[in-house]
């Protein structure tokens, strides 16, 4: 098991968010990936704890070739550009962008005079070239939610072999997973034990594991990456 906490990660950011990069992979990040941070799974390759700052913004910037992956966890955000531009973005949303061999730009702005939270995540597509798109989901309040990876045949979610789940469970509840995962614990706590070793995780937590059961001691939501 190999753990990743947030606290101990410098804070950066760019334009109007201030962030805490917990994955840059060296696939995309090569010789800038920081040293302390992990590698990705699959085709999983970013994730930044972000905070927009009051009436903060992005600025708009394009996209190639890349999914971008955007998971509300308090306050909204006002999403502009070539995909779906004026769709808002609320606490317990997710968007996901496909920016395939066309191409999107965007611009994500908070609306609002406080500091919000919002996770961001970014996969490699399996297959280069495909079409731009745009997916929203509403997180479920109890149980699992896919938001990215599966099959071709289904329009759900993008295809991919890379899968993302946000899970949402009560104080006691259990999950188990059969084969390696990065969770990221984005509220609440919980216990991870795997064949090896347990860890008592909390919010900020980010953990590769491998055969893992999960058990929350509170009011758990846990951003899971499998292949």
């Amino acid at each position: 098991m190999q753990i990743l906490s947030k606290k101990s990660l410098p804070l950066g950011g760019f334009a109007g968010l201030t962030e805490r990069r917990l994955i840059t992979d060296r696939r995309v990040f090569g010789s800038h990936k920081a040293a302390n941070t992990f590698n990705g799974l699959g085709n999983f390759v970013y994730l930044a704890d972000a905070q927009f700052n009051p009436r903060g913004q992005t600025h708009m910037h394009p996209h190639k070739e890349i999914d971008v992956i955007s998971i509300m966890m308090n306050g909204r955000i006002s999403h502009e550009g070539s995909l779906e531009h004026g769709q808002s973005l609320n606490a317990g949303e997710a968007q996901v962008q496909r920016a395939g061999g066309e191409g999107f730009t965007h611009n994500e702005v908070n609306p609002d005079n406080n500091k919000n939270r919002m996770l961001q995540l970014w996969v490699l597509p399996d297959e280069s070239g495909q079409p731009a798109g745009y997916k929203h989901y509403s997180i479920k309040a109890n149980g699992s939610t896919r938001i990215y990876g599966g099959k071709k045949n289904q329009s759900a979610t993008f295809d991919s072999k890379t899968y993302i789940d946000i899970v949402r469970l009560a104080a006691g509840d259990s999950i188990t997973f059969d084969n390696e995962t990065l969770a990221y614990v984005s509220h609440g706590a919980a216990e991870f034990t795997d064949e090896n070793s347990t860890f008592a995780a909390e919010d900020g937590d980010l953990i590769r594991s491998y055969k893992t059961e999960i058990t929350t001691t509170s009011n758990a939501e846990i951003v899971v990456v499998s292949k």
